[in-house]
């Protein structure tokens, strides 16, 4: 489900979720069968009065991990403000943290990513303290191997490349407590700080 108060903005995505189509079977973009059915709705109608609670529960979860990284001893914790002059740089260094920051008036945040170098060691070893995280997006757009037509190949967009292989989303769920959210971080401290690599 998707809300908007730009109207041609919604106009597209009512094209878009019905395959592309506007008039019916004359396709002007590429679309999907994305259209809501009765199951879904009902599920989304209840989901819905709790939507407002979970958003807020995750925004404050969201501002514990900003706190929290800033207690340890990471030899760098960057955001939306400064994380362009690591990029300038090639990567996140070692033992860099770059956390999320919101550029939109309200993020719900869905996910708080962070970047990291050693991002595959480092989910490996979260995984071992019993912290479960995820990769989004591994392989970037242009390099999918849906996509051979567009002609890309790596090295294209080294930013979205480099965003690939540093991204890792930390547990942020509506229930996450602070015990956890500080073991989280501090787990992520451990694995920096064990071999000297802040």
């Amino acid at each position: 489900m998707i809300t908007t108060q730009d109207s041609s903005r919604a106009e597209r995505l009512r094209i878009l979720r019905n395959h592309g189509a506007e008039p019916k079977y004359y396709h002007r973009w590429i679309g999907g069968n994305f259209r809501l059915d009765a199951l879904q709705a009902a599920v989304v109608l209840v989901k819905l009065r709790y939507l407002d609670d979970w958003t807020e529960r995750r925004q404050r979860n969201a501002k514990r991990y900003d706190r929290l990284f800033q207690e340890f001893p990471l030899s760098h914790v960057a955001n939306h403000a400064n994380e362009r002059s690591a990029a300038d740089a090639g990567s996140t260094s070692s033992g860099t943290v770059q956390i999320p920051h919101a550029i939109a008036g309200r993020h719900v945040y869905n996910q708080y990513v962070i970047r990291v170098p050693r991002r595959d060691e480092l989910k490996e070893y979260l995984k071992d303290q019993g912290v479960a995280t995820e990769i989004y997006y591994p392989v970037p757009l242009h390099l999918q191997a849906c996509f051979p037509g567009l002609g890309y190949q790596k090295g294209d967009y080294p930013e979205s490349e480099r965003a690939a292989v540093e991204a890792l989303a930390l547990p942020v769920f509506p229930e996450l407590t602070d015990e956890q959210a500080r073991y989280v971080v501090t787990s992520i401290a451990e694995f920096f700080m064990r071999d000297g690599a802040s």
